[in-house]
């Protein structure tokens, strides 16, 4: 039997198909979510991530009756359970939180950290008894903006007219002696770094008696430690769906996220904000570089002026 030659353009074109168009098979679940669902994993990852999103819905429909009682009865009350409401939706969720240094004992502190993700919220709120600043738009939300509400949130907006007016009510929040929880960055990130702290964020540190800044990284998944590829789980940024980046850190276990509580400074040590704003930057950012590389991190201290 003859080898019969052929020029090698022919001998590389693939065979005729033996169907006239070719298979296509549609996802019956839209969305990005389908990815993640097919992925190679248990089934214990899908069943684990819808009792804890069945959990977190009931403990919130549970606790926002309760804390509507407490702002009208005792409004101190209500800071604290607020905070005993982020700690267990913390641990609903699998999310484990460990805390290196003390918060200030003293009134109207204004604290200050980076932010990656949602989940900042859950953990600085489970840790600290204060108020969060946030964009007006979060009041929005169906069910975050009400317990946002409830929580005593101070909503901003990006407008100049109401710039003023937003000042006016963190300053005197801090007056009365609450506290405030800051996000100097002005907006999440991808967790792999901290963006420079905005020093018309600490415009209101004047009347704030204390700053701490505060370092936050999630610094394990799956009990190991996280590691760059694993950042994309925790942080939230950009035009990510909320209910699908829920729904893939819930299916996760063994995530801890550690919070870094620096040293608090007066404000009045410093001449100006741009100044307090750079000390406060330095610190959160190698704090949080410490956390990523897996190192000892332990509180420090602010720059001063020399």
């Amino acid at each position: 039997m003859e080898a019969v030659a052929r020029a090698p353009e022919e001998a590389l074109k693939p065979r005729r198909l033996m169907r006239r168009s070719p298979l296509n098979f549609q996802p019956w679940i839209p969305g990005a979510a389908w990815g993640d669902v097919m992925e190679p994993r248990p089934l214990g990852g899908r069943f684990r991530a819808v009792r804890r999103i069945t959990t977190a819905l009931i403990w919130t429909m549970i606790a926002v009756p309760i804390q509507m009682v407490l702002i009208r009865v005792s409004p101190r009350a209500a800071t604290s359970f607020a905070r005993n409401y982020h700690a267990v939706l913390c641990r609903v969720i699998g999310l484990k939180v460990q805390v290196v240094g003390q918060p200030t004992a003293s009134t109207s502190v204004l604290y200050v950290s980076n932010h990656s993700s949602w989940l900042d919220i859950l953990v600085l709120g489970s840790v600290l008894q204060a108020a969060f600043v946030s964009k007006a738009e979060v009041g929005r939300w169906p069910i975050a903006g009400t317990i946002a509400r409830l929580g005593g949130t101070i909503f901003v907006s990006r407008t100049r007219n109401g710039t003023g007016k937003e000042a006016r009510e963190i300053q005197q929040r801090l007056a009365a002696g609450d506290s405030v929880i800051l996000f100097p960055e002005g907006t999440s990130n991808d967790g792999t770094r901290v963006l420079p702290f905005r020093s018309s964020f600490l415009s209101v540190a004047q009347d704030a008696k204390q700053v701490q800044p505060v370092s936050l990284v999630y610094d394990r998944l799956g009990g190991l430690p996280a590691c760059r590829r694993d950042r994309p789980y925790f942080a939230w940024y950009g035009d990510m769906d909320l209910a699908t980046h829920f729904w893939r850190i819930a299916r996760r276990s063994g995530a801890r996220a550690t919070v870094l509580l620096h040293d608090p400074a007066d404000p009045a040590a410093y001449t100006d904000r741009k100044a307090l704003t750079a000390a406060a930057s330095e610190v959160v950012a190698d704090g949080a570089a410490l956390l990523r590389q897996n190192r000892p991190a332990a509180p420090m201290k602010l720059r001063t002026q020399g």
